[in-house]
């Protein structure tokens, strides 16, 4: 898809207004954090992948919990060996 639109002067900078499809085809939102590729006759905006929220809440998942349903006595020690030392 091609879009025409206008460099606007925007304080001491230059500027591009993101509306319509140039936000919402690459989903864009407020405060996004993205990267821009840039060269001599291109710029390329791509949204940066974050972290999705855990499902799951710590407390939740530990809720219950005991030495005997954690299996505690049944803790792992490796050797240097397999450390790679």
């Amino acid at each position: 898809m091609r879009v025409r639109t206008t460099i606007q002067k925007w304080g001491n900078s230059l500027a591009l207004r993101l509306t319509g499809p140039l936000r919402s085809i690459p989903h864009f939102e407020e405060n996004m954090l993205v990267e821009i590729d840039v060269d001599e006759h291109s710029i390329q905006v791509y949204p940066v992948a974050t972290k999705k929220p855990p499902r799951f809440k710590e407390k939740d998942l530990l809720q219950g919990l005991t030495a005997k349903t954690s299996h505690a006595n049944e803790v792992f020690y490796p050797t240097l060996k397999e450390l790679g030392e």
